[in-house]
Parts: structure tokens; sequence; C-alpha cells
């Protein structure tokens, strides 16, 4: 279902979405460490290594789209779209790389502006319009309002709210959410905004 084709840079109204260089990793650890993001994480922290050696590896799979975001040349945040199999039987062929995983982390200083949902919904639309994905999940701690209100922003429908099911290394044991849209409910949304603007 995906492909290598994949034309980069990607362009939104306001940013500009490319695949991470060398030179990104830097600044992208820098807003990644950055207390305010670090405790929205999974992962409280990382080797600076792994994550570089990781990031940089991305650009070469096929199956994973992560990007940077820019505004002009400024370096804002960070976003991914990882193209996984869906839960099957027997490795159906119908279930062989047919789903999605999004993510991002915007950098704090630029925070309130509407670009986590702009690069949200840019890599919805990677997904379902370029990849033909059938569906695609998000993941978040419940007390992080503003990232469930981007998820929700760009249509994804609360589907699993875990009571105490994440680690949270401040906090204890906290909820949990997962978000998940179908192509269906995308091209829905899409051809009603289509026709709004009409």
């Amino acid at each position: 279902m995906t492909s290598p084709e994949i034309a980069w840079p990607r362009t939104t109204e306001r940013l500009t979405l490319r695949p991470v260089t060398d030179g990104d990793i830097d600044q992208m650890l820098t807003y990644r460490n950055d207390p305010e993001v670090r405790r929205w994480l999974i992962r409280a922290t990382v080797d600076p290594a792994t994550f570089r050696q990781k990031w940089l590896a991305s650009v070469e799979d096929p199956d994973d789209h992560s990007c940077i975001a820019l505004v002009g040349d400024q370096h804002i945040g960070s976003g991914m779209l990882e193209v996984l199999d869906g839960m099957g039987q027997d490795d159906a062929p119908e279930s062989i790389k047919v789903e999605g995983m999004l993510g991002y982390i915007l950098d704090p200083a630029h925070a309130g502006h509407g670009y986590a949902t702009e690069l949200a919904h840019n890599l919805l639309s990677l997904a379902f319009d370029n990849l033909g994905l059938r569906r695609v999940t998000a993941g978040c701690y419940a007390d992080n309002i503003a990232s469930r209100r981007v998820l929700e922003k760009v249509g994804m429908r609360l589907e699993q709210y875990g009571v105490q099911d994440s680690w949270q290394a401040e906090l204890g044991w906290i909820d949990g959410c997962t978000y998940a849209l179908l192509k269906e409910e995308w091209d829905a949304a899409v051809s009603g905004e289509d026709e709004a603007q009409r």
C-alpha cells in the first residue's frame, strides 16, 4: 500500500514538511527534551546517539514517513506516520501494510498557533490520499488536553480510554487515550469540507 515515491517536501497553508537531515537532530533533541514536552512522551529520556540513528534511518524506510515541520526556514516540530500491518488471521493480504500510526511533537515556543493540527491533518492526507491506508491511530496521555484537541480537530474519534494504562515518570500510572480514523470517515469529512467551500 505504501510507496517510496511520495513527493517531499509537502506543503500546507503555512508549513513545509520534509524528511529529517542530520543538521535537524540537535534542535529536535532540544525541544524533545524540554520538560513541557517530555512530560507527555512515552519515553521520558532518550540516548542522543540512538535518537539520531533512528531518525536518520527513517529517511530510508519506505514504511516510515517521519518528517520535520518548518514555518519558512524555522524548524517548529516533527511528525511521524508509520505504516503497519492491521490485525488479521494468517497474515491475510488484506491486513498487510494497511494501517498507520500518527504522532507529532511541537517545539513549545510555537505552540498555540494551530501548527500541530495542520501537521496532523497533512499526515492524515498522506496516509489516506497518497498511501491508501484504511485506518490510522494515535495515542496520548488522557491529561494531554492539547494533543487530544488536535486529534479531535482533525476528525479522529476517541476509541479507547485506558484507566491507568500508562506509566508517567512524575505522576505514576495515569490514563491513556487511543484515537482512530477510517479512510471512509476521512473521505466523508474532506468531501464535506469541499462542499462547504463551494
